[in-house]
């Protein structure tokens, strides 16, 4: 494929920069309805106002599933936190305001957040029956809501231009649901790959929210679960032990 410039190579997809745009460019094992779910997604959250790239195409490339994004210049806030250790704090605050602001959103045809994690649950060969059972009965009783939740939401994946504007990437898992959910999954997120933030992170997404640190808790083994189906090796040890604390309260 020529193309300007590999941005990144995952396990199922490639990511190039090509002029003005984002090519990404799925495995031939990929599924069709997952790329088309995910531009689907991408369009659905563009016509929010939140500031993400834009969809400009569908295609076949070489045999491959593909969809061409807006390029966004700028550096990841992941970067940014890694080279400016003392801004921490402020890039912390900056990373909550803008979660918030994807919450206070709505888009009515995004996927369902608690019926996608219903199937995760189900698909878990695993854990135990007794286990499934119990994360069902929790997630059955977790109030339902109708935020945006973009569903990994992380420092790699916001990109901060020159001028400090923040764009949102990967709205591959983005759902409509309860906020608090999407909180829990970051928070995981800080566990696995920066333990020292994910505390100071869970605090100040209370604080700014007014929400009670035990609620955004409830949520932590049922994420983990639907976590788990990823089958990343690396990390399932780490959400086994969250998972098995299913009377975390």
């Amino acid at each position: 494929m020529n193309f300007e410039k590999l941005l990144a190579e995952r396990k199922d997809k490639c990511i190039y920069k090509d002029g003005e745009c984002t090519i990404k460019v799925f495995g031939p094992s990929y599924p069709k309805a997952d790329v088309l779910n995910e531009a689907l997604n991408q369009a659905r959250v563009e016509e929010t106002g939140l500031k993400i790239p834009s969809v400009r195409a569908v295609s076949v490339i070489e045999g491959n599933w593909a969809i061409t994004l807006d390029y966004i210049e700028g550096k990841t806030l992941q970067t940014l936190m890694e080279e400016n250790p003392d801004k921490i704090d402020e890039y912390l605050e900056k990373f909550v305001d803008l979660q918030l602001e994807v919450q206070s959103k709505r888009a009515p045809m995004l996927n369902k957040l608690k019926d996608k994690m219903n199937r995760k649950i189900s698909s878990l060969t695993d854990v135990s029956a007794t286990i499934r059972y119990e994360l069902h009965t929790r997630l059955d009783s977790m109030p339902k809501h109708t935020k945006v939740c973009h569903g990994d939401f992380n420092p790699s994946n916001i990109i901060v231009k020159d001028d400090g504007t923040m764009y949102i990437l990967d709205w591959s898992h983005a759902t409509q649901g309860n906020g608090s959910a999407d909180a829990a999954r970051t928070y995981l997120l800080f566990s696995l790959h920066h333990a020292e933030l994910a505390d100071k992170y869970l605090d100040l997404f209370c604080e700014k929210s007014d929400t009670a640190k035990q609620y955004v808790q409830q949520w932590l083994p049922i994420v983990a679960a639907s976590q788990m189906v990823k089958g990343v090796e690396e990390e399932k040890e780490f959400l086994s032990k969250w998972i098995d604390v299913v009377d975390y309260d």
